[in-house]
């Protein structure tokens, strides 16, 4: 492990950018961008519109590790290119942005109020070759639909399961259990899952430390526990939904917590911009998500 990425992490200002839109949920992103699908055919050609935008992200001067502290990539993503270097390398010595993967393969059909994750096939290569392009950590997402207790335990002991096998790796998991922000009881969700993470944390071993991605709560620094606990490297909080102002509002309230955003990160931005147009876009967005991290 890199230890000057991981005194970024935990201690540096700023957020994380969530780079790491998947198949499913590409084309909605690029139509957000300003690309509607009538103007590609196919998956080649959406990934690689998907990558120019990314690319463009990354090599905006807007982006940097002074407000940026990490990024999470596509695997497709950490495989390609940005300016002659591949990305994951390109965000550490050209930016100083530690570089994060995304492991997951998607969700499973709902049960017990949650989605579990699919099946990860191949976890090992992944994880071997996220570390041969020098990158510190992985994501990992599942969601919870309700308060359901059985459910809540099934998704997190899942996360911690896969997450010791990252540590093994050499890597930081990010544990990802989403909480719905349309859950009807949200905050007994909250409940649940506080205490269930807090179960696994109390039984890492020393050397295994996580990060968390989680909703922003109902109540404000509801998981300031978690920030405090000494095998937590940071909390961050995914936007979930909501607009970027209100992100912001909701994460301002929670001390210690740092966001993690996509969409309300690249809300916004659009192809047809000129790089002046983009980049101060780009900008606004970073310094807003920037000054909510920071309380």
């Amino acid at each position: 492990m890199n230890d000057q990425m991981l005194q970024k992490m935990k201690s540096g200002n700023g957020f994380i950018a969530a780079l790491d839109q998947s198949g499913g949920s590409t084309p909605k992103a690029l139509k957000l961008y300003g690309v509607d699908e009538s103007e590609y055919s196919g998956d080649g050609a959406m990934f690689d519109l998907m990558h120019q935008m990314r690319s463009r992200i990354m090599t905006s001067p807007a982006f940097s590790g002074e407000r940026v502290l990490g990024a999470i990539l596509f695997e497709m993503t950490m495989e390609r290119q940005v300016e002659g270097m591949g990305s994951a390398e390109y965000l550490w010595n050209k930016k100083g942005v530690v570089p994060f993967t995304k492991v997951d393969k998607g969700l499973a059909n709902e049960a017990d109020g949650v989605q579990l994750m699919k099946p990860i096939p191949g976890l090992d290569d992944l994880l071997q070759r996220s570390a041969s392009h020098g990158v510190f950590g992985t994501k990992m997402r599942s969601v919870v639909k309700r308060a359901d207790a059985a459910g809540v335990r099934d998704i997190v002991a899942q996360q911690f399961e896969i997450g010791r096998r990252i540590s093994a790796a050499g890597l930081v998991p990010i544990i990802e259990p989403e909480v719905d922000i349309h859950s009807p009881d949200k905050g007994q969700a909250e409940v649940l899952l506080k205490a269930e993470i807090t179960t696994q944390l109390d039984a890492l071993a020393e050397q295994e430390n996580v990060m968390l991605k989680l909703t922003l709560p109902n109540s404000p620094d509801f998981y300031a526990g978690l920030v405090a606990h000494p095998r937590v490297v940071r909390v961050v909080a995914l936007s979930g939904g909501y607009a970027r102002d209100d992100a912001n509002a909701k994460l301002a309230e929670n001390h210690g917590v740092i966001a993690s955003f996509s969409r309300a990160l690249t809300e916004g931005l659009s192809a047809k911009q000129s790089d002046d147009e983009f980049n101060a876009t780009l900008g606004s967005s970073i310094e807003s998500i920037y000054h909510a991290s920071i309380t």
